[in-house]
Formats: structure tokens, C-alpha cells, sequence
């Protein structure tokens, strides 16, 4: 049976709250006159003293209200912010630098924003490539076996001509490799995701991962997990690259490129988000999603920094240099994490 005295004493306590609170209308609505936080008496929509709401709100609606402000700052700053990211990325950073800040989210709470949005997403739609990923895997499957035929003969013949075998053996070690993955793939033991990230990215199955090899699929679940933690580095990685575009400069300081970068990987998991779902209605609209960056970064340079048009056409040419360099980095180092565990 439950305590009837400790539900009493919890009811009177809601009673007296309320009471204290000021008065709960029958709509969800507060209507105090002094302030619920600090006790200060009330002018206008916020409390002149700690700055909290006048009115508190107990509705259902308001709850998710402040759910999505509490998280994303929803209050009009993000209808504020993506469109000035998307096409005057320049400005919306000037500004943010320069101190106009109330009407946009800062750069960090976007990018955890975007982190949460872009992992949400792939997680969600990663299922969708594993037909694809079956059938590739069985075109390359038909020819490892027409080069493992190959590779098979020639040893055959070296062997028999007392020539040294090694190079042979190793290739067919490496190719053996490659094939089990690929019947892994093949038979779903392996995710499709798994074997495009470790064929695309670390160079395919083989003996040089060690005993991430072994494991591939544990492998790419820690790395995802890692991405997601360490996703962050992407910013003190990228900020000396953009450095080496303006070396020595006492108009533009560390703090300023790192709000850009900032900005910057913003929009771009925005756009890989954005892809990824249109890639379900269109490949080829997907894949021209990859010709925007340079383009954005020329915009975002040329309003941050104020340089001319060609300082910035260079400037961006240069930057998307540094950015395949600056996430072959951040991969390596999420590789070499695990590799050392």
C-alpha cells in the first residue's frame, strides 16, 4: 500500500508552491507580480534583477518549448542564423566577432547541434546502402577471384623455375583478405557501412591493420563512437591551417579563426546531412552538394576577412586543400586511438 501521508504531505506541498508561486490560471499561465527566481518586483516581460521570464508557463506546449530552446536555442536565432550561414556565412561571422550576437546561436552551440543532427541522420539512413553494397561486393568479389587465378599461376610457375615466391605469397595473403570481407559483406556478417569505410578510408582489409582486422566490425563502431565524442578536435586541427592564410596578422586574431572554422564546420555537416537525404530522392543532386564548399568558403573568407576577390578565390582554393588534410588527420588520429588500445 502506498505512504497516504507522504502523497498528503507531497499534495500540500504542490499547494503551498502554488500558492507562493502566485496564481496558476486555468489556461497553464502564471500571472505573479514579483519575480519566482529572486523575488523581485516585475516589469515588463523579464525580471530587471537575474533576467529570468516573468511568467512561467505550465503547458504541455511550453514544455517542448523550452525543450527545444533549452537544446537549440530555438527562440527565432536559428531561423536568425542558418540562412545567414548558408549564403552570407562572411558576415554572419564578422558580426558574431564584432559583438552583434543576440540574434544568432553561437558558433559552438550550432555545432553541437549539427553533430547530434548529422550522426542522427547517417545512424538513421546507413541501412539504406546495403543492397548496393551486396551487389558491389559481389562484382568485386568475381574479379579478386580472376586476379587470386592470376596471382595462383604465376607463383605456380616461379616455384617450378626455383625463383623466389614471396611477393606472390604476400599479394595472395593481401587479396585473400580482401575477398573475406568482401563474402562478409556479402552475407551481412560485415555492415556495408563498415567495409565501405575501411576499403575507402584505411585502405582495405589486410594485414597492416593488425588486429583491427580481425575485428573490423568493432573496429568501425568505436571509431563512429569516437567521431561523435571527439568530433570537436575537427576545430584546434583546422584553426593553424586557416592561420597559414593570414601568417603574422594583428588584424586577425586566433579567436577569429577559430569562430570561423567553427562556423564553418557547421554549414558543412549541415550540407553532408542534407545530402545524405537527398540522396534518397537523387545521386546525382546528392553528389553536386560536394561543389558548394569551396564556393561557401570563398563567401565566408571574402566577409570575414574582407579580402579582395581574388585574395579570397586563393585563399579558398587553398583552404579546401587544408580541409582534406585537416579530416585525413582527425581520421587518423580517431585509427590511431583505437590501434593503440
Amino acid at each position: 500500500m502506498p505512504d497516504l501521508e507522504a502523497i498528503g504531505d507531497a499534495a500540500t506541498g504542490a499547494v503551498l508552491a502554488g500558492a507562493v508561486e502566485g496564481t496558476n490560471a486555468a489556461d497553464g499561465h502564471t500571472h505573479e507580480l514579483n519575480c519566482l527566481n529572486c523575488g523581485a518586483e516585475l516589469e515588463g516581460e523579464f525580471c530587471y534583477a537575474c533576467g529570468q521570464r516573468a511568467h512561467v508557463h505550465r503547458t504541455l506546449t511550453a514544455f517542448f518549448h523550452d525543450v527545444l530552446h533549452g537544446v537549440f536555442h530555438f527562440e527565432g536565432k536559428i531561423w536568425n542564423t542558418l540562412p545567414m550561414l548558408a549564403w552570407k556565412p562572411g558576415e554572419l561571422t564578422r558580426q558574431y566577432i564584432d559583438g552583434k550576437r543576440t540574434r544568432y546561436i553561437s558558433p559552438i552551440a550550432l555545432f553541437l547541434f549539427c553533430v547530434f543532427l548529422m550522426f542522427g541522420v547517417m545512424g538513421l539512413t546507413g541501412h539504406s546502402v546495403k543492397g548496393e553494397a551486396v551487389a558491389d561486393a559481389t562484382r568485386e568479389l568475381q574479379k579478386d577471384q580472376v586476379k587470386l587465378t592470376a596471382l595462383q599461376t604465376q607463383r605456380s610457375a616461379a616455384a617450378k623455375s626455383g625463383l623466389p615466391t614471396k611477393k606472390f605469397d604476400e599479394k595472395i595473403e593481401d587479396l585473400n583478405g580482401e575477398m573475406a570481407a568482401l563474402r562478409a559483406v556479402k552475407g551481412g556478417a560485415i555492415d556495408s557501412t563498415t567495409y565501405q569505410f575501411q576499403n575507402d578510408f584505411l585502405g582495405g582489409l589486410n594485414a597492416g591493420l593488425g588486429k583491427a582486422a580481425k575485428n573490423p566490425e568493432l573496429l568501425f563502431y568505436k571509431i563512429k563512437t569516437n567521431a561523435y565524442k571527439f568530433s570537436w578536435a575537427l576545430i584546434p586541427i583546422s584553426v593553424p591551417f586557416l592561420w597559414l592564410l593570414f601568417p603574422f596578422s594583428r588584424r586577425f586574431r586566433l579567436y577569429d579563426h577559430t569562430i570561423f572554422v567553427t562556423y564553418s564546420l557547421c554549414f558543412m555537416m549541415l550540407l553532408l546531412t542534407a545530402s545524405t537525404l537527398l540522396g534518397f530522392a537523387s545521386e546525382a543532386l546528392s553528389s553536386l552538394a560536394f561543389f558548394i564548399p569551396p564556393f561557401h568558403m570563398y563567401r565566408q573568407l571574402k566577409g570575414t576577412y574582407g579580402v579582395s576577390g581574388w585574395g579570397a578565390v586563393w585563399r579558398a582554393a587553398t583552404l579546401t586543400i587544408f580541409a582534406f588534410i585537416a579530416i585525413s588527420m582527425f581520421g587518423s588520429l580517431l585509427v590511431a586511438m583505437e590501434m593503440s588500445v
